[in-house]
């Protein structure tokens, strides 16, 4: 199905040089997903998807928002409508999208996966979803399949530490080639202001340790244990989504009194909810460093945002936006106060307001050290700096505050298996950015000199950086 060539070979290449540095070095590279959302039971299982709406547009919040952006019904978003109509209605919506990354990455993904080089619209919706669906009936289209056509060698997948990654297991015992690791995901640890969510979470993580957690010490040691048993899966990552950093003032006996407090659904102050998140990112931050771990921060987003429509279908559902805190006081106490107990940690951080962007990259700057190279990143640009734009900027500001050569490079962060052309995009602005610079004689006409420091960004810095364990 070939009749528009938007997708060309050289799409975003708008030089010789970012041609050359693309398709001679990074184009092979295999992609190291090492921050996802995927399903680790779809790929131990190896799910076949029925249509192409239920591997492209469920879950999809970047679509959602676009859509209800253009006047599309709930129905046809999280709603009973049928899949062709879900999928027509983002047909329809995908026209409006131009300018908007989604135009970019939908004819991206229907071009890598699917062969298609129509544009997607009202017009052309039906005969896109029947050759979709008709693919996706093929062996060749498994979610395995998929992630070896996308040349992944590393996915690392987002688990609650009460999870008891039976998938991963699954996917171990059955020596499947990609590596596919779990990170660990302790938010709901620190979230005692949700009261009864977070006794609810405590009482789970219970049942997972098997002993009665009705103190601190005890708590903390309950996630010291799935802390080791995550290691023991292969997890070398633990990450963090925090609407700021946390690094109040406390003692011992303010977080056991804080935590009691919390067990038994009593009020607490704004002071003792940052006291007691404070504490207990301290604590996990100490037992990364003890294992070489490498932490991630995802920091500034405002959740859920409109009570309505969260009353109405649920948390989570494309309602969050960009926060305005002030964050560079906690963020520079927090990594301090690690780095002076001697335990800091390998650590990526990543900024959503792109006011931050080079007060993130400064900061981390300051507690590299002479253990490993590119210790404290600044990370690709994350949510809504995930573009063109914000990523020409991350590079930026990168590059000046500190070494771009070091960079740990492009996650997808997404739910979707049909995301990973993300790394194609990611790749090709890099190349561009690059090959402009060397043409303009910013940078020395040395392809193999750029072009080494591309493929090291791309996959090698990432296999380096975060040691994973080795396949049998």
């Amino acid at each position: 199905m070939s009749e528009n060539k938007f997708i060309s070979q050289d799409f975003l290449l708008h030089n010789k040089v970012a041609v050359s540095l693309y398709h001679d070095f990074a184009k092979a590279q295999p992609i190291i997903d090492y921050h996802c959302h995927l399903s680790p039971k779809d790929i131990a299982e190896d799910r076949q998807f029925e249509n192409i709406t239920q591997i492209w547009i469920e879950g999809d919040h970047y679509k959602w928002r676009a859509m209800r952006a253009n006047g599309i019904a709930e129905k046809y978003i999280t709603g009973d409508a049928s899949d062709f109509e879900k999928f027509s209605k983002w047909a329809e919506t995908v026209p409006h999208t131009l300018r908007n990354p989604l135009y970019h990455w939908t004819h991206l993904e229907l071009k890598r996966y699917f062969g298609i080089d129509i544009l997607l619209n009202k017009k052309t919706a039906a005969v896109i979803y029947d050759t979709c669906n008709e693919l996706l009936k093929q062996p060749e289209f498994s979610v395995k399949n998929l992630l070896k056509r996308m040349n992944v060698q590393v996915v690392g997948t987002t688990d609650d530490p009460t999870d008891d990654l039976r998938y991963h297991k699954q996917l171990q015992e059955d020596k499947f080639e990609i590596s596919v690791l779990p990170s660990f995901r302790p938010d709901k640890a620190t979230e005692i202001e949700k009261g009864k969510l977070f006794v609810n979470w405590v009482q789970k993580l219970e049942e997972v340790i098997g002993f009665s957690i009705k103190e601190y010490a005890s708590f903390i040691k309950a996630i010291q244990l799935r802390h080791d048993f995550f290691h023991e899966m292969g997890c070398r990552i633990s990450d963090h989504g925090h609407t700021t950093f946390y690094a109040a003032t406390y003692t011992e006996s303010d977080i056991e009194s804080i935590f009691e407090k919390g067990l038994n659904l009593a009020e607490l102050s704004d002071i003792e909810i940052q006291q007691f998140k404070s504490a207990v990112l301290f604590e996990i931050a100490l037992m990364n460093n003890k294992k070489s771990w490498t932490q991630q921060f995802h920091v500034g987003a405002i959740r859920n945002n409109n009570s309505k429509m969260m009353q109405l279908i649920g948390p989570d559902q494309g309602f969050d936006s960009i926060g305005d805190l002030n964050m560079s006081e906690n963020m520079s106490r927090f990594f301090d106060k690690l780095n002076s107990h001697n335990g800091l940690t390998k650590t990526i951080v990543y900024n959503l307001n792109p006011r931050d962007n080079e007060m993130f990259a400064s900061m981390a700057a300051n507690f590299n050290d002479d253990l490993i190279p590119g210790k404290m990143q600044y990370g690709a640009a994350w949510w809504f700096l995930d573009q063109k734009d914000g990523m020409e900027k991350q590079l930026n500001v990168l590059s000046n505050f500190g070494l771009l050569s070091r960079f740990v490079g492009m996650v997808t962060d997404s739910r979707s298996f049909l995301s990973f052309p993300r790394h194609e995009y990611f790749r090709r602005i890099l190349c561009n950015v690059l090959g402009e610079e060397v043409e303009k004689g910013e940078l020395p006409n040395d392809i193999n000199l750029i072009g080494e420091m591309i493929k090291r960004i791309c996959s090698e810095n990432a296999i380096s950086y975060f040691d994973f364990p080795k396949k049998e």
